[in-house]
């Protein structure tokens, strides 16, 4: 318990601090630091089910924190968040007009093939070193979109319950179970007469949440869509 408050605490201050400094690339890394400390240290114990809880509240906070801190911060934070005005104008065009790749199939899913193509890559070569921070900079540039919606004039209400899309919740769950579970492979070798690697049912896990995102989204983002846009200025 103590290592998961002491990750969040220091992922909440990586915030201000990234801010502060002003580079859109060294904000991921500084919010992924901690956490990946943690997460080495627990798998190497073997105690991947601690390691997978701390990785989830990891990405709590990151989500939490990040959006806050956007919304709230003095100045614009446009380019100190990587990818985040592209994606806030991609969301906001699909908002204001129906049209664009969140609410289509055809053209969302290919770039979800590409983000986990790339995020088990660099897990597996990486013991997930690239890839959680590639996680950050996902985390990031999402909660930007949804900081944004509140500074374009939308309510508190509806940006805290329709900023964050329940899909996009269940992709932020599955990446972070995935990048534990191939993370172990590399580091359990630094360990001697480390057991076999529990990875499983945490794969399993995994692929629900992936299966869970692609499903909500072709399900709900059309209507998800028209909500926000009745609630946009």
């Amino acid at each position: 318990m103590r290592l998961v408050v002491a990750v969040v605490a220091v992922t909440v201050l990586s915030y201000p601090i990234g801010l502060l400094i002003g580079s859109a690339y060294l904000l991921p890394i500084l919010n992924a630091a901690p956490a990946y400390a943690g997460m080495f240290a627990l798998l190497r114990r073997g105690q991947a089910r601690h390691a997978v809880g701390l990785m989830l509240a990891w990405a709590l906070t990151l989500g939490v924190t990040a959006t806050v801190t956007f919304a709230l911060w003095p100045r614009a934070v446009d380019g100190s968040v990587v990818n985040g005005p592209e994606y806030r104008d991609e969301m906001f065009a699909w908002i204001h007009t129906g049209v664009g790749r969140e609410g289509s199939p055809r053209l969302f899913l290919p770039q979800h093939v590409v983000h986990v193509t790339a995020f088990v890559l660099l897990s597996l070569v990486t013991a997930s070193a690239l890839s959680i921070a590639m996680g950050a900079v996902l985390m990031n540039y999402m909660a930007f979109y949804v900081a944004s919606l509140g500074r374009a004039g939308a309510p508190a209400w509806a940006v805290l319950f329709l900023g964050w899309q329940p899909w996009a919740l269940c992709r932020v769950a599955a990446f972070t179970v995935l990048g534990v579970v191939l993370a172990q492979p590399l580091v359990r070798r630094t360990v001697r007469e480390a057991g076999p690697p529990s990875w499983r049912p945490w794969l399993l896990l995994a692929g629900i949440g992936l299966a869970a995102d692609v499903i909500l989204k072709a399900w709900l983002a059309p209507t998800w869509g028209r909500w926000l846009h009745a609630v946009l200025p």
